[in-house]
């Protein structure tokens, strides 16, 4: 396979750290060409998405903190880019949300790829993977495991993951059972790159609904998931974001005082 452009830039991007993680600064094309080339280069890469309640997350789970550091990181939504901007006076180039660009690099892609899908509900993954080949249908969807497995069933999955190593795999367990399981689990034997996807099985399957557009414009799709499910997400949101917002502000005086 032909290399892309950007590939070898990988150690050099330039990154921002926003709460400990170390967030890759680039715009769309440029992420583009670049995970194409991983691809293309079958380099092993992990790759995950940042946005406020991930940090959080991190700001308190010292192992899941750690096991970012072995990611390749992109930034996902109006909180790190709040927080970039208070903390290097300007928002991040392009807001790298794996509900649009995973599909976006899927379509992008020409050469036929093998993607793997591990994660939510049966039914989700098997209705997540039929939208894919109707948005990018060059590729293969092979929809591995539900998000449910038992400890004991893992040496299966990983055995079928070595026979099969998928181009790319999107894992989708939630944060931060499934970049926990990445790290833990997963090298180059099973498969070139392994993406943290969240809820966007979900999202695909058509099992949750997203935003319209105008409210995606807009930046606030948090404000609509929060409308869907206030019970399970009120702590995220309006718990989480101010938190998100105050260890920011922590951070930046703590740089000014350094």
């Amino acid at each position: 396979m032909t290399a892309h452009p950007g590939t070898s830039r990988l150690s050099e991007l330039p990154r921002r750290r926003i709460l400990g993680s170390s967030v890759a600064s680039m715009g769309w094309d440029e992420c583009l060409a670049l995970l194409r080339g991983l691809i293309g280069q079958q380099r092993f890469t992990r790759v995950t998405f940042l946005n406020a309640n991930n940090a959080n997350i991190a700001s308190r789970d010292p192992e899941f903190a750690r096991a970012l550091q072995d990611f390749l990181i992109l930034p996902d939504g109006i909180g790190v880019d709040i927080a970039a901007r208070l903390l290097y006076g300007r928002r991040f180039p392009a807001n790298l949300n794996g509900t649009d660009f995973v599909p976006a690099l899927l379509a992008a892609e020409e050469r036929p790829l093998k993607v793997g899908l591990i994660g939510t509900r049966r039914e989700n993954a098997d209705a997540a993977a039929t939208r894919l080949k109707a948005l990018a249908p060059a590729h293969e969807y092979l929809v591995i495991r539900d998000g449910f497995f038992r400890e004991d069933e893992e040496p299966a999955i990983l055995a079928e993951l070595e026979a099969i190593r998928p181009d790319i795999l999107l894992v989708a367990m939630g944060v931060p059972r499934q970049e926990l399981w990445i790290a833990r689990r997963l090298d180059e034997r099973h498969c070139t790159l392994p993406i943290a996807v969240g809820a966007l099985l979900d999202f695909l399957s058509g099992a949750v609904p997203r935003a319209p557009q105008w409210v995606r414009r807009l930046r606030m799709e948090w404000v609509f998931r929060l409308m869907l499910e206030p019970r399970r997400l009120w702590r995220r949101y309006v718990v989480g974001n101010p938190l998100f917002l105050a260890r920011v502000m922590r951070q930046r005086l703590s740089r000014g005082r350094k």
